[in-house]
């Protein structure tokens, strides 16, 4: 019965859907030979593989299992003395390196030690030899062919074959062409016979030529004769092949022999590679399902949250929330037919089966299943025409075998429980079998269309109704399982929206007792209240969940403008104070050469160096100036003297926001402040006045003049008429300005002349701290006589 349920739970297919992940034929075999497990400490250790599987798929990629295959023949013929075939020596590298492979794969560049620890340990117990591996590839070219390289000896026969070959090709080829055999063959031809080079000779001149016939054509006026000439040096060809095939035996007894001493570790390697496909293939189909792990417990608790049946068209399938094993130990699930009841019982039974198997589910995060001792379920139509049994006699037969097997920790699932006899014989035997099971708080989940069994669980305590949605508008099912609300067959409101003819129906409902109709009615008002009262909890979810959103973005930008405000501030201030403390130590330097300089200059080179070092002095002093009164502080825009008044622009500290004040400023200690759209009544404490456009003029003048003197550097230079020394002055404050007016490249213009002054400038500009890189012009740059230099 057991395996049973199994089929009609549609078990066997989902191994099939898994076996499609498995890359190898022994993957394929060992994913189906999975079964169910009632131990949970098994069961979580099956879960936690397909985990890990799972984690390191979406971390690394799919792992590297190509070429792995059975190898337990030819290692044992290794093992025995036996020569492996070129194909199976083959297979054993190819199952070399597939191990060295996944070995890596699994143990090399995790996160974390230990990240992946089954696997890390299936892996350690994997055996690699990089060099049989590699050795067996060098010397077997395909299934069919060795590589001449095998060996020293094997490539000198083969030398020598194609050397005696040759020889014979030429030889053979002279007697086709020689004029005086011409006239006595059929055609001027060379050919094969028995791997014999052969010519075809005219029957009647069979004397003129000496060799032997190896063959005739088939109206015997042609013989195909090998020349006695070419005899010799053919068999000596057949001497070398002998040779050839000798020494092929021979080195494919020495890589059999290396197989055959690694003949355990082989198939200790085959053992885990087909683990490790079967672990990898739950993974990968956990991944194509968007599955998750369950939580598992073994005390008949279930509950599933947004679960997918994951045979059903992911684009179609309709996920349902059902729980049943705590509060309640019996389910039974009402609604019209084609609604979803038999696909929500099927959900909850090989969802079980599933995660019994170590497979994860597809469904949300906090899914819960059950271990449980065995799973029995009675679903569809059984009826049965080689034993003629009626549908009602079928299910009976499998309720009464599951009746006798189940146990306190199985799970049981009916469809339609009691259908396909007398309704009020087959209510009342349906109330008593889930009575009998309930009795014994056996898991249980049954749907049915009886009134009777609605009834039961709505005065029977650990038994609740489940009813599946119907809309009687668009006679079509939703599909959405509800816990706690029994469900309306609907059977009046469909047939009126068919056309059923309104008197029929009147007298349909006159024919059903009252209170039964009075049942029916209540349990529509009860499906409309909570439809209402779950429309109404969305929206209030919705609207509190934009709420929280908009509340946390508002923050968010708070701070992040608030950080990004004192992040600016503060490496202006550093970067102002690093690019004067450079300027400073770089004015120092050129002072310190000027005044080496003086001692071997003619008076007009030193007025000059004086005049430039009295430059360079006064721009340092000027740049100081500038570049200090450019560190405007935020505080430089408020003003803390003059008192508040309506109108006024402030920013409000604690909100780092700026706004106006909207009311008169009296002697309360609040005023109202319009921040944007917002209009909030605010501390005056916590205000701070704005300075006007005509207060801020003044220190905006500082940067502009800053802007104006950077902007007026000239982006070429002029050094021709200098001699080397000034010119070299000349450039050195040039680049300096340039630099610091960002300017990206410059031209400095030397002439052609003797070169002199181009090659100083040329050494110059390589250790010069602001040049990244400099060129001679191009034709329309000037030539020769310009230097192109880009700045760092």
């Amino acid at each position: 019965m057991k395996n049973k349920s199994k089929s009609v739970l549609e078990f066997d297919k989902i191994i099939e859907k898994l076996a499609e992940f498995a890359e190898t034929s022994l993957g394929k075999e060992e994913v189906r030979k999975l079964d169910i497990s009632s131990d949970l400490e098994g069961v979580q250790f099956k879960q936690k593989q397909t985990a890990e599987s799972v984690s390191i798929i979406i971390e690394k990629g799919a792992p590297p299992l190509g070429g792995f295959t059975q190898v337990k023949e030819y290692v044992k013929r290794g093992s025995v003395g036996g020569i492996i075939s070129l194909r199976g020596l083959l297979n054993c590298a190819d199952s070399l390196r597939a191990a060295r492979l996944v070995k890596n794969y699994v143990l090399l560049n995790n996160k974390e030690e230990g990240s992946y620890g089954i696997l890390e340990d299936l892996c350690n117990g994997i055996y690699t030899n990089k060099d049989i591996e590699e050795k067996i590839y060098n010397i077997i070219i395909s299934e069919e062919e060795i590589a001449d390289d095998a060996s020293p000896e094997l490539k000198r026969i083969r030398r020598e074959i194609q050397l005696k070959q040759n020889s014979i090709k030429n030889k053979i080829n002279q007697i086709v062409n020689s004029s005086t055999i011409q006239k006595y063959l059929q055609e001027n031809i060379v050919t094969m016979r028995n791997d014999r080079y052969v010519i075809p000779v005219r029957k009647e001149y069979r004397s003129m030529i000496k060799g032997i016939i190896h063959d005739q054509s088939s109206t015997g006026s042609t013989l195909f004769i090998e020349p006695i000439t070419i005899v010799e040096m053919t068999n000596e060809i057949s001497d070398l092949k002998l040779a050839e095939k000798k020494e092929v035996e021979r080195i494919l007894l020495e890589l059999s022999g290396m197989i055959g001493e690694i003949a355990n570790e082989m198939l200790t390697n085959q053992d885990i590679l087909r683990e490790l496909d079967f672990i990898f293939a739950k993974g990968k189909l956990a991944i194509s399902m968007n599955a998750v792990e369950p939580k598992l417990n073994d005390r008949g608790y279930i509950r599933i949250k947004k679960g997918r049946h994951p045979l059903i068209d992911k684009n179609l399938v309709v996920p349902i929330d059902a729980w049943l094993g705590d509060e309640f130990t019996t389910l039974i699930i009402t609604g019209p037919n084609t609604g979803g009841k038999t696909v929500s019982l099927k959900t909850l039974g090989l969802f079980t089966l599933m995660g019994m198997a170590g497979l994860h589910l597809p469904a949300e995060y906090g899914t819960e299943i059950s271990v449980f001792s065995a799973v029995y379920a009675d679903i569809g139509d059984e009826q049965s025409i080689e034993q003629s049994l009626s549908t009602f006699s079928s299910h009976m037969t499998n309720i009464v075998k599951i009746m006798k097997e189940v146990d306190e920790k199985s799970f049981v699932l009916f469809d339609e429980l009691g259908a396909g006899t007398d309704p009020t014989e087959g209510a009342a035997l349906a109330i008593s079998i889930l009575d009998t099971l309930h009795e014994r708080r056996i898991v249980t989940a049954a749907t049915t269309h009886y009134s009777e069994l609605k009834l039961y669980a709505l005065t029977t305590e650990g038994v609740i109704n489940g009813s599946v949605e119907f809309n009687v508008e668009t006679l079509s099912p939703t599909y959405k399982l509800s816990i706690g609300v029994p469900g309306k067959s609907n059977a009046f409101e469909i047939s009126k929206k068919l056309g059923l003819s309104q008197n029929i129906i009147d007298k349909a409902k006159r024919t059903i007792e009252t209170d039964k109709v009075e049942f029916e009615d209540a349990l529509k008002q009860i499906e409309e209240n909570r439809i209402y009262i779950e429309e109404k909890k969305s929206e209030i979810d919705r609207l509190n969940e934009e709420s929280r959103k908009k509340h946390s973005s508002f923050l968010a930008k708070e701070r992040k403008a608030l950080e990004k405000s004192e992040k600016t501030i503060n490496e202006a201030n550093y970067e102002a104070r690093k690019i004067v403390e450079s300027a400073k130590k770089e004015v120092a330097e050129i002072i310190k050469e000027l005044r080496k300089l003086n001692l071997d200059m003619d008076k007009d080179k030193v007025r000059r160096v004086n005049e430039l070092r009295q430059s360079l002095t006064e721009k340092t002093k000027e740049f100081e100036e500038n570049q200090y009164s450019d560190q405007i502080f935020e505080d430089d825009n408020y003003d803390d003297e003059t008192p508040l008044s309506n109108g006024d622009a402030v920013l409000v500290r604690s909100l780092n926001q700026k706004g106006h004040i909207i009311s008169d400023v009296d002697n309360s200690q609040h005023v109202m402040v319009q921040i944007g759209l917002i209009k909030t009544k605010v501390k005056k404490s916590d205000l701070i006045k704005i300075k006007s456009e005509e207060e801020k003029k003044q220190k905006t003048n500082t940067s502009r003049m800053i802007k104006l003197k950077t902007s007026s550097i000239n982006p070429v230079i002029d050094l021709r008429g200098l001699n080397l020394d000034e010119a070299l002055l000349e450039l050195d404050k040039y680049l300096d300005d340039a630099f610091m007016s960002n300017l990206n490249e410059v031209q400095v213009i030397h002439g052609k002349g003797t070169g002199v002054l181009r090659e100083g400038v040329t050494q110059f500009l390589k250790k010069h701290k602001h040049v990244k890189e400099s060129r001679l012009g191009t034709f329309n740059e000037g030539g020769d006589g310009v230097t192109v230099v880009t700045f760092k």
